[in-house]
């Protein structure tokens, strides 16, 4: 056992670290340089201590807080447009109804087109246009339909012009014949409108009576040139604004509107006593027993042949059957 106090050996001195301080010459692990190994090392020697990683907490948490932040942002910036957009809107629609519920734009003038059997008074007891409504407030469809409640009226288009005026474009009926009707149990007749689509449209009283100034003097033009429809049975009662039911009237009505030019202009009237019976008389004084309006035109191309071949010397057609025609001479 070595002497402690051998002069020969250099004692070990331990390092402040807790280490050994091998010296120089010593023998450990083939080196020849001092080393300093730490008392882990020395005890573990060969051994791997694992490495363990560290996340600072407070950096994650201040990135997170950037990402809510941004979102936060960006959604209070989202309510921001929202709300300028309500506000907008409330404000237009608060400028709507201040301008619909004002006086602005009021009707201050009424137009009327297209009408030439209906007088002034007429019409406008018809639109009946409120006297204190706008162009905005006015009820356009309300008032079509009023007017569309007359006989005479087949359609009306009601436009707003601004600022101030309404106007009112009517497409009327035009008469088709005007029809000799018997009453007061067939002891007097009274005359009445019935427009082409047959539709009754107003009774015509005498004219130059106190009745007459009621009506429009354009019906008296029409009287003039219309066909007359005589000799209807006693029992037909016509309403204004109802369509002719009568079978015999309506028969008459089919064979005049169903000619052409060249013989409907020649016809003065038609007695439609019945439907078999109706008899159509031209300018000229010639009947014709024309029968039902069927193969109107067979029978109106006869009619002007034999008119053709004997000008001047036919009183009487018969064409009630066409491939049967006869004729008598004046």
């Amino acid at each position: 056992m070595a002497s402690r106090n051998n002069p020969h050996q250099r004692p070990s001195s331990r390092r402040r670290d807790g280490g050994v301080s091998i010296p120089r010459g010593s023998s450990f692990s083939g080196s020849s340089s001092p080393r300093t190994v730490s008392p882990y090392t020395a005890r573990d020697f060969g051994s791997a201590r694992p490495r363990v990683s560290t996340v600072k907490v407070g950096s994650l948490a201040q990135g997170q807080m950037s990402r809510d932040e941004r979102v936060n942002r960006s959604y209070r910036a989202h309510m921001a447009k929202i709300a300028v957009i309500l506000c907008v809107a409330a404000v237009l629609l608060a400028a709507v109804v201040g301008v619909y519920c004002s006086n602005l734009f009021s009707i201050r003038q009424v137009t009327v087109s297209g009408v030439e059997h209906l007088t002034a008074d007429e019409m406008t007891r018809l639109a009946n246009v409120p006297s204190d409504t706008t162009l905005l407030r006015v009820d356009a469809g309300a008032i079509a339909d009023n007017i569309r409640r007359d006989a005479w009226v087949a359609d009306v288009d009601v436009r707003r012009v601004f600022p101030d005026t309404l106007d009112l474009a009517v497409t009327e009926r035009s008469v088709g014949a005007v029809v000799e009707v018997s009453v007061d149990e067939g002891k007097a007749t009274e005359l009445w409108a019935l427009s082409s689509d047959g539709m009754w449209l107003c009774a015509i009283p005498e004219e130059g009576s106190e009745a007459s100034k009621t009506i429009s003097p354009r019906i008296y033009e029409d009287k003039e040139h219309a066909l007359a429809i005589k000799d209807v049975a006693y029992g037909v009662k016509p309403e204004v604004g109802t369509y002719c039911a009568d079978e015999s009237i309506e028969n008459a009505l089919d064979i005049v509107t169903g000619l052409t030019t060249e013989l409907k202009d020649q016809v003065k009237a038609v007695s439609a006593t019945s439907t078999e019976n109706t008899t159509i008389t031209l300018d000229s004084n010639v009947e014709i027993a024309f029968g039902s309006a069927e193969d109107i035109r067979d029978k109106e191309r006869v009619c002007l042949q034999i008119m053709a071949d004997n000008p001047g010397a036919v009183s009487y057609i018969n064409v009630r059957v066409a491939t049967s025609p006869t004729w008598r001479a004046s």
